[in-house]
């Protein structure tokens, strides 16, 4: 077994001490973890305060092009976790959210919380992704 922890150039920099990405390569696969996304571009700004729809564009962006640095598309993920602070745009969230997805879609979790670590941030999302060895 194998791991390699990165920031890949295509998403902002970490806030903080931690790896955007983790990749454990085993003689059968090769899994993906994907550190939580918010809605910051490469210019290391919070996209759409308090948005969900737009900012959930954007974590879904910045998702891809993790997956995209590892040779992974969404079709590869099997979990993601949503952390949401407002529910205020719920429905056109998801209608963003399934426009990344697959038919058939991996199993979720969606949670509300108090708040994340950037205060004008209102979804969180991070997923693990498996790719065939």
């Amino acid at each position: 077994m194998r791991t390699t922890r990165s920031n890949p150039g295509t998403v902002a920099a970490p806030i903080g001490s931690y790896s955007q990405s983790v990749r454990v390569e085993t003689a059968d696969a090769t899994w993906i973890y994907v550190s939580g996304q918010i809605a910051v571009d490469l210019d290391d700004e919070l996209v759409a305060p308090n948005d969900l729809p737009t900012q959930t564009q954007q974590v879904y962006e910045n998702l891809r092009a993790v997956l995209e640095a590892h040779g992974a598309t969404f079709g590869d993920v099997v979990k993601i976790q949503t952390y949401f602070t407002t529910l205020d745009g719920l429905a056109e969230s998801r209608k963003i959210r399934a426009r990344y997805l697959p038919a058939e879609p991996p199993a979720s979790t969606a949670v509300q919380v108090v708040a994340l670590v950037v205060p004008e941030a209102v979804i969180e999302v991070d997923v693990v992704a498996v790719v065939a060895s």
